[in-house]
């Protein structure tokens, strides 16, 4: 009887441990497995900055109000987790029915999602590229500005403040959001190198120009015309006045050296201007882009289109297109027609 007793005690105490050992194991799977985010119209992200430890990762987590049990994140990481355990700074993705474990796994391991960043060749100065750049990044529009603007990074890409600007080419990147202002840097040198394949560098010697001074011509066509089929034009005639010793006499230029694009209409005042942009009054390309230059700016110079016309005036019609002349006296007769238009209309 006293066997039998103690068997039956093993067997109870067994199947008590067992239980427990079920019950913890369910616990602990439930925890880390059990789908914990709601169902999402659209993906949230949270942020996870250099200073962050993983307590205050999963307090913004839950603050987002996204999770389906809030209190079995915070529960698993305190299981798994040291308050001061190394985790990776970033931008994360939590997806519908994504489960603590992965969570908590995407911030160990820095699994983070990119960005997109974007700009165009409307952007005329470095201070205007670098807030677009920086707008969804962690680093600030100063920390990219300082390190843009350094003799270091004039140095190793072989360019100077006026021309550093040209390895920025308008279009859509994915970067990661704690980029730093280096890599970010890198980054758009790499997309520029590629950019400057071999056949577009064959054609520089043609023109006498270096990709930079490309880029900087490119800036000023595409300021002077929003017309894709015109831009061929527009670079055939500042490549005349170049080979011909003509001053540029380009507006834009003016008004860039002037840092006031508020002028709508270029007056005997401006161009009084002793800026180095100013074209009416310094022979030859100004020191540097006016603008950040796209790749079709940049591809209009290289494939110019050939013709004798060295002077161009606005079409009276304000259809964005122009009229050329290859003497003074028809540009003459050109100009005459857009002022009395605009003297019509009030614009001074």
């Amino acid at each position: 009887m006293a066997k039998r007793s103690v068997l039956k005690t093993v067997v109870a105490i067994s199947l008590i441990l067992l239980i427990v050992c079920v019950g913890v194991f369910g616990a602990g799977y439930f925890l880390a497995f059990s789908p914990n985010v709601k169902n999402l119209e659209k993906p949230k992200y949270f942020y996870v900055y250099p200073e962050d430890n993983i307590e205050k990762v999963v307090e913004e987590i839950e603050k987002m109000g996204v999770l389906k049990h809030p209190s079995t994140l915070r529960i698993l990481s305190s299981m798994f987790l040291e308050k001061d355990a190394a985790i990776f700074s970033g931008r994360y993705e939590l997806k519908p029915g994504e489960y603590n474990f992965n969570i908590l796994k995407k911030v160990i391991h820095g699994r983070q999602s990119p960005i997109r960043i974007s700009f165009n060749n409307s952007i005329r100065t470095k201070d205007k590229l670098a807030e677009k750049l920086t707008a969804n990044l962690m680093i600030s529009k100063e920390e990219f500005l300082s390190v843009l603007d350094s003799e270091e990074t004039y140095k190793k890409y072989g360019l100077k403040k006026e021309t550093i600007i040209s390895l920025f080419l308008p279009n859509t990147y994915e970067v990661y959001w704690n980029v730093s202002a280096e890599k970010l840097i890198e980054r758009m040198k790499q997309e520029y190198d590629k950019f400057w394949t071999e056949e577009r560098k064959s054609k520089l010697d043609g023109l006498g120009l270096s990709q930079t001074e490309v880029s900087t011509l490119a800036s000023i066509v595409e300021s002077e015309t929003l017309k894709s089929d015109e831009k061929p034009m527009v670079a055939g005639l500042y490549l005349n006045r170049l080979r011909i010793g003509m001053l540029l006499q380009a507006d834009p230029t003016v008004i860039f050296g002037l840092q006031d694009f508020s002028i709508r209409r270029v007056t005997g005042e401006h161009l009084a201007s002793t800026s180095p942009y100013n074209t009416y009054k310094y022979l030859g390309l100004p020191p540097g882009p006016i603008r950040v230059a796209s790749g079709q700016g940049i591809d209009a110079v290289l494939n110019y289109k050939k013709h004798d016309y060295i002077y161009m005036c606005a079409k009276e019609d304000f259809s964005g297109y122009h009229n050329f002349a290859a003497t003074y006296a028809q540009h003459q007769e050109n100009a005459e027609r857009y002022r009395r238009k605009l003297n019509r209309i009030g614009v001074k």
